[in-house]
């Protein structure tokens, strides 16, 4: 996977990998799947050094996040899903925006991370929305996408009340929805919104790579690193 040397690194974004959930519904930790010879937080990582100067992974297992040199970030409030993460990527970003993958997201296109930045930035200048989110499939796609440290108030109230799912929270705010039809002009499949939640989305994945695997085989062939589950 090869990131276009003609993409450039934002001062004013981090790049953010959410890898704080709970992981109940997979036998190990989900950024450490390996697919095509790769972990997928390695690959979100390797993704996103281009286009940022700065890229932070938010976990509360720093430990198994080490050997990635990038800084790490722990949940600073109750951890409720992925606004406590992208929370605390906020206060502990150097810019005023973040851009946000989940770690279980393996087949991110650059190109679709460089879409989302260029409208984020046309609307920047205007200060007329809190968050830059792409549609795919009539659905917005919130772990893809940037938000601005303008909403932070109503992330911590959402945190801090229980009101932590993810689509009412971005009728909260000044949400800028990216229209579908310029996604598909540069993901037509939507690739990049394909997320690994269970062991039967793995399957299915492997299934479009090529690889069938059985349920006696399927766990000794994550090829997780050793001491990460």
């Amino acid at each position: 996977m090869t990131v276009n040397a003609g993409f450039r690194k934002r001062d004013d974004i981090a790049g953010v990998v959410l890898a704080g959930g709970r992981n109940t519904r997979f036998p190990i930790q989900k950024g450490f799947i390996r697919i095509d010879g790769a972990a997928i937080i390695e690959r979100d990582i390797s993704i996103m050094r281009p286009f940022f100067r700065e890229v932070m992974i938010s976990t509360n297992m720093p430990e198994a996040y080490f050997y990635l040199g990038a800084p790490l970030v722990g949940d600073v409030l109750p951890s409720n899903g992925p606004m406590s993460g992208i929370y605390t990527a906020l206060i502990n970003s150097r810019g005023a925006a973040v851009f946000v993958v989940a770690c279980d997201m393996p087949f991110i296109d650059p190109g679709v991370m460089s879409l989302v930045c260029d409208k984020h930035e046309a609307l920047a200048i205007k200060e007329c929305c809190d968050a830059t989110i792409p549609i795919f499939n009539g659905e917005p796609q919130p772990l893809l996408g940037i938000y601005r440290d303008t909403a932070l108030p109503v992330l911590e109230s959402g945190i801090l009340t229980e009101r932590a799912a993810m689509k009412p929270f971005l009728g909260e705010i000044r949400t800028h929805y990216i229209d579908e039809s310029d996604v598909r002009a540069v993901d037509p499949e939507g690739r990049s919104f394909i997320n690994i939640n269970t062991e039967a989305d793995f399957n299915v994945v492997m299934c479009r790579q090529g690889r069938a695997f059985s349920d006696g085989r399927e766990r000794r062939e994550f090829n997780i690193r050793e001491g990460a589950c």
